[in-house]
């Protein structure tokens, strides 16, 4: 059976050119098989080993798929993809630089693996919370997730901050993969208060597999932009180790 990774593309935020370049990186990163899915309301310019599903319809309405949270991630848990067995979801703006395999190992018990996001920028504590930017599960297995949404999904979006910690409160069982394996571009390899104007962020340690770029920058901004990142942390120029990514993966 191949790993099978799951990602979601709508609207304009993201281009085929960004699905493209994390499916190239992914399979630059996995030995054997790999089946990649992506769920999109519109194909046009995917590589043709790409595998193209509708993103399921949870009944948001045209305004509600704008609220601040990104609500419709929840179709991840639609009973549409159940046939697709366990997925490792990888959210676009994720940059692959180690092998994948670890994602991939069945571990006793585990319902749902996620990044525990105690590297969050604003955390207060080392407590792990689940993340959705990358995280293993079978959606067969999770349809209380998106079934608990529906039932009152106005009072759901006004109650919880986003999509994320409405998926960590009704996920069955979660588990954490090992904190080096997946690092946050801001939090582990930027710098602080304006040093980043002088000095470029470090490369990914060893261990790391994934870098995750949550909110501001994207990985697109250190390429376009001359000053990038939230203020009053800002960087500038180009990154090296990014630039070299984007010649290997990108079109």
């Amino acid at each position: 059976m191949p790993n099978t990774i799951l990602s979601i593309k709508w609207g304009t935020a993201f281009g085929a050119s960004d699905v493209n370049m994390l499916y190239r990186a992914c399979r630059a990163h996995i030995e054997g098989p790999l089946r990649f899915v992506c769920l999109t309301d519109d194909s046009r310019g995917l590589d043709p080993e790409i595998e193209v599903r509708p993103i399921p319809d949870i009944g948001l309405t045209p305004e509600e798929w704008k609220y601040p949270g990104v609500w419709a991630k929840l179709a991840l848990f639609s009973e549409a993809l159940a046939d697709l067995g366990r997925v490792l979801f990888l959210d676009l703006d994720m940059m692959i630089v180690g092998d994948l395999a670890p994602f991939f190992e069945p571990r006793v018990g585990a319902v749902f693996q996620n990044m525990g996001e105690s590297w969050r920028p604003n955390s207060r504590s080392d407590e792990k919370v689940s993340g959705t930017c990358i995280f293993s599960y079978e959606p067969a297995e999770e349809p209380q997730v998106l079934d608990t949404f529906q039932t009152n999904k106005t009072r759901h979006m006004s109650t919880w901050t986003n999509e994320q910690e409405f998926v960590g409160a009704h996920v069955s069982k979660a588990s954490f993969w090992p904190d080096d394996h997946v690092v946050s571009f801001k939090r582990h390899l930027c710098h602080r208060y304006g040093k980043g104007l002088f000095r470029k962020p470090a490369v990914p340690p060893e261990n790391a597999r994934v870098v995750a770029f949550h909110g501001n920058p994207r990985p697109a901004d250190t390429m376009q932009k001359r000053i990038w990142g939230p203020a009053p942390h800002w960087h500038a120029g180009k990154v090296p180790w990014i630039e070299d990514y984007f010649r290997r993966f990108r079109d």
